[in-house]
């Protein structure tokens, strides 16, 4: 199924067309990534600008990496030395990137509605790469990506989404991502930061992680989002390692080699142990390079919708 809108914002209420044509068009990405070319003119003669409010390594690169493979021109915004820094807000940014060409923008932002709000002020597409605790739905897609990938259909498969849930952005996407696909998610962590409203959503919610990753095909960790806690959350990193850190103990209570992943970046010896973390079921890397993949799918889509 084709991208109607022109922004991504989200995956709330997307329907399992919509994922499954961007996950067949990563799909193409990845092939061409891994050519001997490694480039393409789908994008060519367009501009993509990256603004950034919030620090990043893996979604910032990707989507700069794909915009290039896309041949298009890229130009990234750093914050701290923009306009902003003097009173500037988001929506005359917004037009100002507008004005110069910019054809794609790319917005992260700590606000919970941000790039809606950009979306519904400029004629560019708006690509959401995480606002606030709301959503990231390209690090979704990639999740997704990967466990098709790895394991065929995403219809059916149990995944055990562990950590810091309450304050992820990630959790949320994945949420309307997988169930959407026909995936049964598992939420688990403290009961400090699980929200009750993803019951209700139609996923499962528990404080005990042994229960949450009984049977799982895929093991999610979460960081721990100390820039976003409120005092009082954990009673401490070392006691929420202990309790709700995936180890081998942990991983031993899932189906046989189920894939582990986490969004990054990881607190290792926190969420995770090095160990799991570097162990042979460990698909980090992987949800890394198909990043690139899927957010060249996603550029490419939504620039033929604009064409039409």
């Amino acid at each position: 199924m084709p991208i109607t809108t022109k922004d991504m914002l989200g995956l709330r209420g997307a329907d399992a067309g919509l994922i499954a044509g961007i996950l067949d068009a990563a799909a193409e990405m990845k092939r061409i990534m891994r050519s001997t070319e490694r480039k393409c003119a789908l994008l060519s003669g367009k501009s993509v600008v990256t603004l950034f409010y919030e620090n990043s390594t893996r979604t910032r690169t990707s989507f700069e990496t794909a915009a290039k493979l896309l041949s298009a021109m890229t130009t990234s915004i750093s914050v701290s030395n923009s306009s902003v820094q003097k009173g500037e807000s988001l929506i005359d940014t917004g037009h100002t990137l507008e004005r110069i060409g910019a054809d794609f923008m790319i917005i992260r932002h700590p606000m919970s509605g941000a790039a809606k709000l950009l979306a519904q002020n400029v004629k560019a597409s708006v690509i959401n790469a995480g606002d606030g605790t709301n959503e990231h739905p390209t690090q979704a897609l990639l999740d997704m990506f990967t466990m098709q990938e790895r394991l065929g259909e995403l219809k059916g498969l149990n995944v055990a989404i562990v950590g810091d849930v309450l304050h992820s952005r990630v959790a949320r996407s994945n949420l309307w991502g997988l169930t959407a696909m026909g995936a049964k998610v598992t939420f688990a962590g403290p009961g400090t930061l699980l929200p009750a409203e993803f019951e209700q959503a139609g996923a499962r919610v528990t404080t005990d992680v042994k229960a949450a990753v009984k049977d799982a095909d895929v093991v999610m960790a979460l960081r721990i989002q100390k820039e976003r806690q409120q005092a009082g959350l954990i009673p401490s990193v070392r006691e929420y390692a202990k309790f709700y850190g995936i180890n081998d103990g942990v991983l031993a209570h899932a189906k046989p080699g189920a894939l582990v992943m986490h969004p990054g970046p990881i607190n290792r010896g926190v969420e995770i142990t090095g160990r799991v973390a570097d162990s042979s079921v460990s698909v980090i890397d992987d949800q890394v390079e198909n990043g690139v993949a899927v957010r060249m799918a996603l550029l490419h889509l939504l620039s033929e919708r604009n064409a039409q």
